[in-house]
C-alpha cells in the first residue's frame, strides 16, 4: 500500500515563506521557539502567521529544554498541531500535551535506537549532532539508524537535507516524513522559494510503501 510522505518545513519566521511553503504543498509549517536559534520567532509573530495558513496544514512549535508549562502556553496562544521536542525530557515527561508529540534525538554514530522503545510520542524525528546547536545543523548522520529505528514508531528524519540529497534519503529510509531548514534557506530564517518548491516535490515524487502487515518497508 502506497503511503503519502509528510513533509514539514522548519524554521519559519515569515509570512510569505510559510505561504509559499503551503503552496508547494508542503503538510507541517515549523517555527523554533527557542531564543539561542537564528531562527527564533516569538510566540506573537508565530500567531500572525498561523493565523494565516490552512487547517490542513500542521502548525509545529519546536522547544529545548521547555517547562511542559511553556510548552502548553505557547500551544494554546499559537494554536499549535504538535510539539517538537528536543533536549532531556525522559519518557514521563511526554505525557498530558494538548498536542501531538514529536521528540526529537540528536544521533551520533553510536546512538541507540533501542532508547525508543520506552517512548509513547506520535513521532520520533532523528537529526544530526552537533554541539550547542539543535535543529539546521546542515549535517546527514548514518542513515541505516533511522531505517533502525522505523521498528519503534513514525520516522521523521531530518538532518543536511536538500533539494540534491532528498530523493537519494527517502529511497533509502522510507520514513513517515522530512524535515528541512538550512537545506532550503538562502540565510538563517530566509528560505529560497526555489528550493523549497524543488525539496518537496522531489521529497514527494518517490513512492512510499508499506507491506501488508503495516510496517514500513524499506
Amino acid at each position: 500500500m502506497q503511503q503519502d510522505l509528510f513533509v514539514k518545513i522548519c524554521g519559519i519566521t515569515n509570512l510569505d515563506d510559510a505561504l509559499h511553503a503551503v503552496r508547494c504543498k508542503a503538510d507541517a509549517i515549523g517555527f523554533v521557539f527557542y531564543e539561542r536559534s537564528e531562527r527564533y520567532i516569538t510566540p506573537d509573530q508565530a500567531l500572525a502567521i498561523t493565523a494565516r495558513l490552512p487547517d490542513h496544514v500542521s502548525k509545529v512549535g519546536v522547544f529545548v529544554n521547555a517547562t511542559q508549562r511553556h510548552v502548553e502556553e505557547t500551544v494554546r496562544k499559537v494554536h499549535l498541531s504538535a510539539v517538537q521536542l528536543y533536549g532531556n525530557e525522559g519518557p514521563d515527561d511526554l505525557i498530558g500535551y494538548d498536542a501531538n508529540v514529536i521528540k526529537a534525538f540528536r544521533v551520533k554514530p553510536e546512538f541507540d535506537v533501542e532508547v525508543l522503545r520506552n517512548y509513547i510520542v506520535d513521532a520520533f524525528l532523528l537529526d544530526a549532532h552537533a554541539e550547542s546547536k539543535y535543529g539546521g545543523t546542515g549535517r546527514t548522520f548514518d542513515w541505516n539508524i533511522a531505517v533502525r529505528a522505523k521498528e519503534y514508531g513514525r520516522i521523521i528524519l531530518s538532518g543536511g537535507l536538500t533539494p540534491e540529497n532528498i530523493e537519494d534519503a527517502v529511497r533509502f529510509v522510507q520514513p513517515y516524513g522530512v524535515d528541512v531548514s538550512s537545506g532550503v534557506e538562502r540565510e538563517p530564517g530566509k528560505k529560497d522559494a526555489k528550493r523549497v518548491q524543488d525539496f518537496i516535490a522531489r521529497a514527494k515524487g518517490i513512492p512510499l510503501y508499506y507491506n501488508k502487515s503495516g510496517e514500513d518497508y524499506g
